[in-house]
C-alpha cells in the first residue's frame, strides 16, 4: 500500500468535501493482520497469533469546530453525520456504525469528549478475513481520542474496539483482530493470550530465510454477521457448558478456554457429534498455536507452514467453515510451489485465504495462482486476485512526512 499517495488523496478529499486545508490534516493508518495460527478460538479465550500487514485502514481527519462528527468514504456513498451526545444505534451495515460505536465505547468507559472531528476515510479490500472491520474502529478510536487529547494505550484501545463489535453491534467475537492491528511489529509474530488479554512479541530468528505473506481473494462479498459465525460460538459454549458440568464446575462460562486438558480428555466422549467436532478443533488448534511459537522460534518456517495447513483442514472438518470456493482457494494455495503453508484468513465464509511462503517465489505465484483458482471458480476469476504484502507494525499516526507515531 502506497501510504504516501493515499494520504495526499485523502488530504485533497478532506479539503474538497469537509473544507479542511491540506496542512492541517492528521492521519492515522491501521493496518489490516493476518492470523497464522490460532483460527477461530479467541472467541474462547485461546490463545492467538498474528501479524499486521502492510495494507490497511487510513483515515484523514481535523478537529470539527463542534460537538459533531462528520465523516466521508472513498469507499462508500454518503456522508457520516452525529452529534458526540447522541451517535445513535447501529444503523443495519450502515458504513458509519464503526464511528458511531467508537464515540459510545469511550464514553461508556468514562472519557470525556468534548470535540468532534472531519474526516475522510479509505480503505482496500472490504471483502473480508483480514479484519478490516476491527481495523476501521481502532482508526476511528485513535482520531477521536487525538482530537479530544486522550491519552489510551493500545491495549486499552483493544478492549475498546472489540466494545464496539460485541456490545454496539453484536459480533460475538474475541480479541485477535484489534490486538493483531494494534499491537504487531514488523517481522515478528505477535502471540495473544485471550484468556488475559496479554501479548508477546517474538522476532523472526536471524537464521530465518526471507518469507512474504501471500494473499489471494475469492471475489465473494458476503456480509459476517449474517453468516454462521454467531452460530459457531454458541456451538463452542454449549461444548464447553457439557464438559464444565462434568467436571462438576457448572459456575464456571462455559467457554472451551475454560475446560483444562485432563477434563477434555476424560469427558469428551459425552459431547453430541457435530459439538465434539467443534471441540476437537479448539483443543487441537491449542497445540497447534503452542507448537508453532516453538518452530518460529527457531526459525522453521516448514514446520510452521505445516501447521497453518492443518489449521486449515482441520476448520474445514471439525469447525466446519468456509464455503466451496475458499475451500477451493485454499486447495489451490498449499499446492503452490514455495508455500510453506496457507488457511482461511477468517472464517472462510467469504474473503480470502492467506500464505507463508519464501520471499523468492511469492511474485512468481501471483499469475499461476489465479490461473488455477480460475479453473475451479470461473465465475468468481473476475473479482478474484492475488497479492504479496509484507509483515508491517501496528496502527500510529502518521506525521506529514509520513514519519510514524506509535499508537
Amino acid at each position: 500500500m502506497d501510504i504516501e499517495s493515499a494520504k495526499q488523496r485523502l488530504s485533497c478529499e478532506l479539503q474538497s468535501r469537509q473544507g479542511v486545508p491540506r496542512y492541517s490534516a492528521k492521519f492515522v493508518f491501521a493496518p489490516y493482520r493476518i492470523c497464522p495460527l490460532g483460527a477461530h478460538i479467541d472467541h474462547q479465550l485461546g490463545p492467538v497469533t498474528a501479524m499486521a500487514i502492510d495494507h490497511g485502514i487510513l483515515l484523514a481527519y481535523a478537529p470539527s469546530a463542534d460537538r459533531e462528527v462528520r465523516l466521508r468514504s472513498l469507499d462508500y456513498p454518503g456522508e457520516v453525520r452525529f452529534g458526540l451526545d447522541s451517535p445513535g444505534e447501529p444503523l443495519a451495515g450502515d458504513w458509519g456504525d464503526y464511528a458511531r460505536g467508537a464515540v459510545r465505547a469511550l464514553t461508556k468507559c468514562g472519557h470525556k469528549l468534548n470535540h468532534g472531528l472531519v474526516g475522510v476515510i479509505s480503505g482496500p479490500w472490504s471483502e473480508g478475513g483480514l479484519g478490516s472491520s476491527a481495523a476501521v474502529g481502532v482508526a476511528y478510536l485513535m482520531a477521536i481520542e487525538e482530537v479530544n487529547g486522550l491519552n489510551v494505550t493500545a491495549v486499552s484501545n483493544v478492549m475498546l474496539d472489540q466494545d464496539i463489535e460485541t456490545d454496539y453491534l453484536g459480533l460475538r467475537n474475541g480479541i485477535l483482530d484489534q490486538s493483531g492491528s494494534l499491537l504487531s511489529r514488523k517481522n515478528h509474530l505477535t502471540l495473544i493470550d485471550c484468556s488475559t488479554a496479554s501479548h508477546e512479541m517474538i522476532p523472526a530468528p536471524d537464521s530465518t530465510s526471507s518469507w512474504s505473506i501471500l494473499i489471494a481473494f475469492s471475489g465473494l462479498n458476503k456480509a459476517l454477521v449474517g453468516t454462521n459465525y454467531n452460530r459457531r460460538v454458541a456451538e463452542c459454549a454449549a461444548a464447553a457448558r457439557i464438559l464444565l458440568d462434568a467436571a462438576g464446575r457448572s459456575e464456571e462460562t462455559p467457554l472451551l478456554g475454560r475446560v483444562r486438558d485432563i477434563e477434555y480428555a476424560k469427558y469428551k466422549e459425552k459431547l453430541p457429534a457435530e459439538l465434539a467436532r467443534r471441540a476437537e478443533h479448539f483443543f487441537s488448534e491449542v497445540e497447534r498455536v503452542r507448537s508453532g511459537v516453538e518452530a518460529w522460534k527457531k526459525g522453521d518456517l516448514h514446520g510452521f507452514g505445516e501447521l497453518m495447513t492443518a489449521s486449515g483442514a482441520s476448520s474445514i472438518s471439525n469447525y466446519e467453515c468456509g464455503c466451496q470456493p475458499l475451500i477451493d482457494l485454499y486447495e489451490v494455495m498449499v499446492q503452490g510451489d514455495g508455500v510453506y503453508g496457507a488457511r482461511f484468513s477468517g472464517a472462510g465464509f467469504r474473503g480470502c485465504c492467506v500464505a507463508l511462503v519464501g520471499g523468492a517465489k511469492a511474485a512468481d505465484m501471483v499469475d499461476s495462482m489465479h490461473r488455477a483458482y480460475a479453473e475451479r471458480q470461473p465465475e468468481l476469476a473476475a473479482k478474484a486476485f492475488v497479492v504479496v504484502c509484507e509483515s508491517d507494525d501496528g496502527a500510529r499516526w502518521l506525521s506529514e512526512d509520513n514519519t510514524p507515531s506509535a499508537a
